[in-house]
């Protein structure tokens, strides 16, 4: 019988030398395939006799392990070389900017959230956020809406089955004002903020969505007026729609968490049959978004002295703002993911928005 020591030593031998994947399989071919030199051995167990069959029979069987444990051994060492020398040459560069047919693009609510940060960012506000499910006091008990009160079936809400540790509903916000309020609890004035996120409603049709975007702003601090909150929306809506000529009426409204509360209105001109935002002399008024004087209730609630700080806060809904300033008229459009979609209205991406190039860039 051949020497199975000396065969085991020229195996792992030829394994070890092999020059690469072909050559490894050449090896086990050689080795253990139907008529390889292992498989040869371990055929003549058969026609050994008891004695010879318990000699040789271990002998055999450590000779296919080792060369089975490093045909294997190796073949992994060779797949994780070849893998790094991919990973050495193959690289991507994530900096550049996509381009061509397939290429991607920034959708229009996240270029208008960029918008909004640098307009407000030069109005010296900075960017809030807080989370999207809320309990049922920081959404509606501290911006003075009562358990009873009708604003609450009107914000058609998403509630959950379960409460949280304190026994408060928990729910899906209904607007980004409940940051304000976090806002408020946790900072002491003054206070200039604006807070854009996702919202939710049961609603559902060309202008409305049951997940939509809000912003809200927040100032609080000492002499605050309804002549501070006039000149930040006239000044916010003038940088957005990038016109000079932008006209705002404000009308006297109601919501529970300002006093008093106006509707801002912005003016339209006709043309050829189409609305445009702008114009000293207005064909028509648009709403825009809804904003008052922070609610003295509402600064009391969060721990403030209102005879000592006073403040003022708006809302408006980001898709619409993009839908009047890009020429949307179906709000649904804004999440069917229809890519033709998404290439006519999307934007590049390193069209970032800044005030001396233009927020719409």
């Amino acid at each position: 019988m051949t020497d199975i020591d000396q065969l085991q030593a020229d195996l792992l031998a030829a394994i070890a030398g092999a020059p690469g994947l072909e050559g490894l399989e050449a090896c086990r071919v050689h080795a253990l395939g139907k008529q390889g030199v292992v498989t040869g051995l371990l055929k003549t167990l058969g026609g050994m006799s008891p004695d010879e069959r318990q000699v040789q029979g271990p002998r055999i069987q450590a000779l296919r392990t080792a060369v089975t444990d490093a045909i294997a051994d190796r073949k992994a060492m060779m797949e994780r070389a070849g893998l790094e020398a991919r990973l050495a040459t193959e690289t991507l560069d994530l900096s550049l900017p996509t381009g061509g047919i397939g290429g991607g693009s920034v959708h229009p609510v996240s270029q208008v959230m960029d918008e909004l940060a640098e307009i407000f960012a030069d109005l010296g506000f900075a960017v809030a956020t807080g989370p999207e499910i809320e309990d049922d006091w920081h959404n509606f008990t501290a911006l003075n809406i009562p358990d009873a009160h009708p604003a609450r079936a009107m914000h058609d809400t998403f509630y959950f089955d379960k409460a949280d540790g304190e026994g408060r509903k928990m729910l899906l916000r209904t607007h980004t004002s409940p940051v304000q309020i976090r806002t408020m609890v946790t900072t002491p004035p003054p206070i200039r903020i604006i807070a854009p996120g996702r919202t939710y409603r049961s609603d559902s049709d060309a202008t409305h969505t049951p997940m939509f975007h809000q912003v809200e702003g927040l100032v609080i601090d000492k002499g605050i007026t309804l002549g501070h909150l006039k000149w930040t929306l006239e000044t916010f809506v003038k940088a957005f729609f990038e016109r000079d000529d932008i006209v705002l009426r404000q009308r006297p409204s109601y919501f529970p968490f300002t006093e008093p509360s106006v509707e801002i209105d912005v003016g339209y001109t006709l043309i050829k049959g189409k609305r445009v935002i702008g114009g000293t002399e207005p064909d028509g008024w648009m709403e825009i978004l809804g904003s008052g004087m922070v609610h003295p209730k509402v600064i009391a609630a969060c721990g403030l002295d209102p005879a000592v700080w006073q403040g003022f806060a708006f809302g408006c809904g980001i898709d619409r703002l993009a839908m009047l300033k890009y020429g949307m008229d179906d709000l649904r459009a804004f999440f069917d993911g229809d890519l033709r979609w998404l290439r006519h209205y999307g934007f590049a991406a390193l069209d970032v928005p800044t005030l001396s190039g233009g927020v719409g860039a």
